[in-house]
């Protein structure tokens, strides 16, 4: 939603963005104005969860009361938004990878084409590894999700690390603080699979249980999960989070952040996906794009480490991270299937 009002060669614009300098920006090259002539403000408005960092919507008003010689509000509906707003770059990911006999990993080779570079380096103590985010052109304009890259590429190591652990006959856990020589990353696993009690039950015949690790924007994050596939469904029973981002000044505020980063990752994980077909989004309302309801969500746990000793870091974008590959990890472990797209659906096996 945006509304515009030009006076003379000067504009004003009141719109919802994460980035109100670089919508002005956007709007003095649309205009051929100095940017001093543009004034962006910002009402009280949701989150964006990187969904508001351009401004189409702003421009479009602007054009329109330029025309109109008044002042235009401009409102998308949802499927105009759906349709002609940016999409979360798609990609692939591939990796290659040794481990000797006794579990250690003695190379790394991670290859991100499109989807990007955050938090593209593994966190295990690798000595030989290669770690690389290639540029592609994509027929789609392209956006930022939450937690950007960060999300598809702890997927992408995640998975990986459980199937090496798997080829060398190791236990996820195990195979990880095998390799984890960071403390602070050793910490939030030891949190998570203490307050899960990891190990205490085993996977197979529909039920699983699956664990990540891994590090972004100066947080730490371990999440174990329980899961149960019937008749093909997927449905998370459990989860425990643990997170440690530095110094924790209010802890209600983090652990709301952690538990709403992990409801939006279990959309990402499991529903959320834009449908094509002949260049048409089939799917550009929200009674056709599937979001996590009540039903799906499961058992929340989390687990704060605080460190009092470090400076105090980020918490809105990293525990979303940790969904996809846990829950990933815990359908193999249930059904001996590993998925390797999201939405994770037992179609792709």
């Amino acid at each position: 939603m945006a509304v515009a009002q030009w006076d003379g060669d000067h504009l004003t614009v009141w719109t919802g963005t994460q980035r109100p300098f670089g919508v002005r920006s956007e709007l003095a090259k649309a205009f051929g104005i100095p940017e001093e002539n543009v004034r962006v403000l910002v009402p009280a408005t949701g989150a964006g969860y990187g969904g508001k960092h351009t401004g189409e919507c702003a421009t479009e008003a602007a054009r329109l009361a330029k025309a109109a010689g008044k002042p235009v509000k401009l409102q998308w509906t949802r499927e105009e938004e759906f349709t002609w707003a940016y999409f979360r770059p798609a990609g692939v990911i591939d990796i290659r990878s040794g481990a000797r006999r006794d579990g250690t990993i003695s190379s790394w080779q991670f290859h991100n084409y499109n989807s990007g570079n955050a938090a593209i380096r593994s966190p295990y103590n690798v000595p030989d590894q290669v770690a690389q985010f290639h540029p592609v052109d994509s027929p789609l304009r392209q956006g930022s999700y939450r937690g950007l890259a960060a999300s598809a590429n702890h997927f992408a190591r995640e998975s990986h690390m459980d199937e090496l652990a798997h080829v060398v006959g190791m236990e996820p856990a195990a195979f990880r603080f095998k390799n984890a020589t960071d403390a602070r990353l050793r910490a939030v696993m030891e949190a998570a699979t203490e307050k899960f009690g990891w190990g205490r039950q085993k996977g197979g015949n529909g039920r699983g249980f699956g664990m990540m690790g891994g590090f972004d924007k100066g947080g730490y994050i371990s999440a174990c999960v329980e899961i149960s596939v019937t008749n093909g469904a997927v449905k998370v029973e459990r989860i425990v989070q643990a997170f440690e981002c530095g110094a924790v000044v209010n802890p209600d505020e983090l652990k709301n952040q952690i538990a709403g980063a992990t409801m939006m990752g279990i959309g990402g994980a499991l529903f959320e996906a834009i449908e094509f077909e002949n260049g048409r989004v089939l799917n550009a309302r929200l009674s056709r794009y599937r979001v996590p309801r009540f039903g799906d969500m499961p058992q929340i746990e989390v687990v704060l480490v605080d460190r009092k000793d470090l400076p105090s870091a980020g918490a809105g974008e990293t525990p979303i991270v940790a969904v996809a590959p846990s829950v990933a990890n815990a359908i193999f472990d249930a059904t001996g299937k590993r998925l390797r797209a999201m939405p994770l659906k037992m179609t792709q096996a």
